[in-house]
């Protein structure tokens, strides 16, 4: 069968007005359309657009949770809590001066220096400071958590809940190095809580909605992502921070940072912002870290922690290479304080803490959680990497003390023998006065030594954990590294009473 040209146009043409009318129907969403006799559903040429998560759900549930804290201090007191502001208090005073958080945080600072009504100067009173941050009950008759930053120094705290209501609350116990805190609202009131996740299963990349009282205006929601996890911001030895983007501002402190399930992951505690308002980096107290703390601070208002008494550092891929380490994991004892628990059992500096208690330790900061983990008292087996094979020793754990010690060593001043050059090292040393190490009195700018920071009055203790007295000693331990294959040696400095280890290549001589 044949078609003439006349009736191929004409169907080209149904077909042509068909089409169109698919599209027509698919952009306005009609059920069916007809173009001559072919009838078109609009369902065989729609693409459904993929589904946003919403949180509209989940901020419903939380939100009777979270609260608004005021707290009051003393008329005569510069607040160091900054109306919430939550990126000092912890170890930021030690940031330089330029720093961008500690900018931020001297913005915000002294409030008996505010102006009274149309610019006039408080001259006869001070006023009392009042600093408002967030927080949010984990349990129904009252306990609820904030910063410590938003309570130090509080003579009073006035909790605001979702719809309003202003109640008082006592502080139960703080704890600085975490910077967290408990109050308790008295009372017969039954209040909506929300409780921890499991932050082990929180992922980069995964949503989360940040609720709290930001700039003092109550109530407010924003969402985000997981950014990173394990973030250490220098605030402190237990530093495991989880990064978020949510916008976190002054006032955000103590706040909850929510899964979209309406556990809590984390509690507001930092950001970084050269700008002083939020720039999306955001930083949250892990829940498992919350959590423990929190239990602590509701049975006594304090919180213990094991302790061993030792000065680490991280090992890195050539401290690892020197002593036959498989992996640049674990934490390096730079020093063993003489009457801490670790030098007790038997642990000295040029060790390494692989393990406690089974658990892998892969830096040093996470040595400090895990012993910190644990009440003093207890009994814990530590694994050692030492001497090029692993052993296990028990430690009985002691009680962290209210300043952390740092383990001393001398200082000579005069050389006790004649200076011998290291030149394969690109140091120049001298014995000590009293016979233990060696004082560096030059150093090669040029050489691997001063990349890595050594400086003269320094002074070499030891070389891949053999004590140094003599430069006989050092060229012996180096010799032995050679000869055992290793591309360097790790050397033991001290400096102002403080240790620590630096590998220094064999490859130079």
């Amino acid at each position: 069968m044949t078609s003439s040209p006349n009736s191929v146009s004409k169907s080209r043409g149904r077909l042509l007005a068909a089409a169109a009318s698919i599209a027509v129907a698919g952009a306005i969403g009609l059920g069916a359309v007809t173009s001559g006799t072919i009838p078109v559903l609009a369902d065989a040429v729609r693409v459904e657009a993929p589904q946003v998560p919403g949180f509209a759900d989940v901020v419903e549930r939380v939100s009777p949770a979270v609260v608004s804290v005021r707290v009051k201090a003393k008329a005569n007191q510069t607040a160091s809590n900054e109306e919430g502001f939550f990126s000092g208090q912890r170890g930021f005073e030690n940031l330089p001066d330029d720093h961008p958080m500690k900018r931020f945080f001297r913005q915000f600072r002294g409030f008996g220096d505010q102006d009274g009504p149309r610019g006039y100067r408080y001259r006869d009173r001070q006023p009392r400071p009042v600093a408002q941050g967030s927080g949010f009950f984990i349990s129904e008759d009252g306990y609820l958590v904030t910063n410590n930053h938003v309570v130090d120094g509080g003579t009073s705290f006035t909790i605001v809940t979702n719809d309003g209501k202003e109640l008082d609350a006592k502080l139960i116990g703080a704890d600085p190095r975490t910077d967290l805190a408990v109050l308790k609202v008295d009372g017969n009131n039954k209040f909506t809580y929300v409780e921890f996740a499991d932050d082990g299963k929180v992922r980069v990349g995964d949503w989360v909605v940040a609720v709290g009282n930001p700039f003092g205006l109550g109530g407010t929601v924003t969402a985000g992502i997981v950014s990173a996890r394990g973030r250490d911001i220098g605030a402190g030895p237990y530093d495991d921070f989880i990064q978020i983007d949510a916008a976190v501002n002054r006032g955000n402190s103590g706040g909850p940072t929510f899964n979209l399930s309406g556990q809590v992951v984390g509690v507001n505690t930092a950001i970084f912002s050269p700008s002083g308002g939020s720039v999306g980096i955001a930083f949250a107290i892990p829940a498992s870290t919350a959590k423990q703390v929190v239990q602590d601070l509701m049975s006594d208002g304090t919180v213990q922690r094991g302790w061993i008494g030792v000065q680490v550092q991280p090992v890195t891929p050539d401290i690892a290479e020197s002593l036959g380490l498989k992996d640049a994991k674990g934490a390096l004892v730079a020093s063993a304080q003489d009457d801490g628990p670790a030098k007790k059992a038997g642990i000295v500096a040029g060790d390494v803490i692989t393990q406690v208690e089974g658990k892998q330790v892969s830096s040093s900061r996470e040595l400090a959680r895990i012993i910190g983990a644990n009440p003093p008292g207890k009994s814990v087996d530590v694994t050692l990497w030492r001497n090029g094979k692993s052993e296990t020793v028990k430690i009985d754990l002691g009680k962290l003390p209210t300043s952390e010690k740092q383990a001393s060593s001398s200082r000579p001043s005069s050389p006790a023998e004649q200076e011998s050059a290291l030149a394969s090292l690109g140091l120049t040393v001298t014995g000590a006065d009293d016979g233990k190490g060696l004082v560096v009195t030059d150093v090669d700018p040029d050489s691997d030594a001063a990349d890595r920071g050594i400086q003269a009055g320094d002074v070499i203790t030891s070389v891949n954990s053999i004590e140094i007295n003599r430069v006989s000693d050092m060229t012996s331990a180096m010799a032995e590294a050679a000869k055992a294959g290793r591309k360097a040696v790790l050397v033991q400095v001290t400096r102002e009473n403080s240790s620590r280890f630096v590998t220094l290549p064999l490859s130079q001589g």
